[in-house]
């Protein structure tokens, strides 16, 4: 089998709209959740997202091309050519350094372009106008993954993933599995989300997801007694995924390896966890046998990006699952949530989580989990409260949970010295 390995990583985050603004982010604390401005939630239970700010597309698109791209895409797009770039792998005419029938796209999104079917039924239903040509393409959600293999000309193999909120760390493990068995030499793998628009918040609130809460620095706050709901975030992270052999012959520089991956469903429940945790422990006991790593043999060079949404029910049955799994090395392992500063990206949260794990493997810097302050008795491991952590790390999971009972868990190792 051929090991597989991250040369390139893009962001567009709530923290910064490039990775090493995200990173800085993380590493520093930083809190990205503020009150919502793309609407005005006067009438609104929910007043608190984690926007993308300031982001400009025309970095990336003709001024005359974004009225034919959903957000979604947009920052799709600006993600994955940030991480082409980053990687220096090219399969453009004139500039390859990569067969372009083996360059795939696995990037997905939970909901898509939501924002284009609010607009457009607006239109028909609200004034009797007629729809724009590019509705149906710039709604669906495999357009960031099409879109990217036009822009990238990767003719591999190329697919969304939608797993709600799983969603991005599906695809990467996909797109891990894709080329460990030799049907590509890489992979832009990731996920993109663009839903804070009043349907989308108001659908939310109506299944209990969100938190009321009206303060951002209160609002989203994993494994603490006082969490009440999730914060919806929106943006995109993608990396780019390739043979070991394959990115060693090109000198590339290697964030970390893959070594492993589960994918598991509950057949639980569409909202709520498994409540003794059943499906995630089997997603993170798959990806340490695939990887070849003793349970009981990780504790203080392991890291762990936990889901962490702030919800009740996620955080505690996250808990369980890691002492289940690790048993008493889970008291010595480092966990954070990153959600507490991204807010929850949706179907771009697990790729912005690896992200995270990667660049801790690379810096030996745990991102910390800001927000905490009152203990629950039911969440009583390491989560990295408020300030970030020096360890010398060796292993990284990261974790995801989405509606419908989908879990992901991905285990990375550091680089491999070379």
């Amino acid at each position: 089998m051929r090991r597989v390995v991250v040369t390139g990583m893009g962001a567009v985050t709530p923290l910064g709209n490039h990775l090493q603004e995200t990173w800085a982010g993380m590493a520093e604390g930083r809190q990205g959740i503020g009150l919502i401005t793309k609407f005005d939630t006067e009438n609104y239970k929910v007043k608190v997202g984690a926007e993308v700010k300031d982001f400009d597309p025309l970095e990336h698109f003709e001024k005359s091309e974004l009225r034919k791209n959903d957000l979604f895409t947009q920052y799709a797009v600006c993600a994955a050519e940030e991480a082409m770039q980053d990687s220096g792998l090219s399969a453009k005419a004139g500039e390859e350094n990569i067969d372009p029938q083996r360059l795939g796209v696995y990037v997905g999104s939970g909901i898509g372009g939501i924002n284009t079917i609010v607009t457009e039924s607006n239109k028909l239903y609200g004034a009797g106008k007629r729809v724009s040509p590019f509705m149906v393409p710039m709604m669906i959600g495999n357009m960031a993954a099409g879109t990217i293999s036009i822009r990238c000309n990767a003719q591999g193999p190329t697919l969304p993933v939608v797993t709600a909120c799983a969603t991005s760390s599906h695809t990467i493990g996909e797109a891990f599995r894709a080329i460990k068995h030799g049907y590509a030499d890489a992979i832009l793998a990731g996920g993109a989300e663009a839903a804070i628009c009043p349907l989308a918040i108001s659908g939310f609130t109506s299944c209990m997801a969100l938190t009321t809460n009206p303060d951002p620095a209160t609002a989203c706050t994993p494994f603490d007694k006082r969490r009440s709901g999730f914060v919806i975030g929106e943006g995109a992270a993608v990396l780019v995924l390739e043979e070991y052999e394959h990115a060693i012959a090109r000198g590339a520089h290697i964030y970390g390896e893959i070594c492993g991956y589960g994918n598991t469903a509950d057949a639980h429940h569409v909202t709520a966890p498994h409540p003794e945790g059943a499906g995630i422990i089997r997603a993170i006991r798959l990806a340490l046998e695939e990887a070849g790593e003793a349970p009981e043999q990780q504790g203080s060079h392991t890291y762990i990006n936990a889901h962490g949404t702030s919800t009740p029910l996620n955080d505690k049955t996250e808990t369980l699952a890691f002492k289940a799994v690790f048993g008493d090395a889970a008291s010595s392992i480092a966990i954070s949530s990153t959600k507490s500063m991204t807010g929850h990206m949706l179907g771009a949260a697990g790729a912005v989580e690896a992200i995270a794990c990667l660049k801790a493997l690379e810096t030996g810097c745990v991102p910390p989990t800001i927000g905490y302050e009152e203990p629950d008795p039911e969440c009583d491991l390491q989560y990295t409260p408020n300030q970030a952590e020096h360890r010398e790390l060796q292993t990284a999971l990261s974790t995801s949970l989405g509606f419908g009972g989908h879990n992901a868990c991905l285990l990375f190792r550091k680089a491999p010295k070379e």
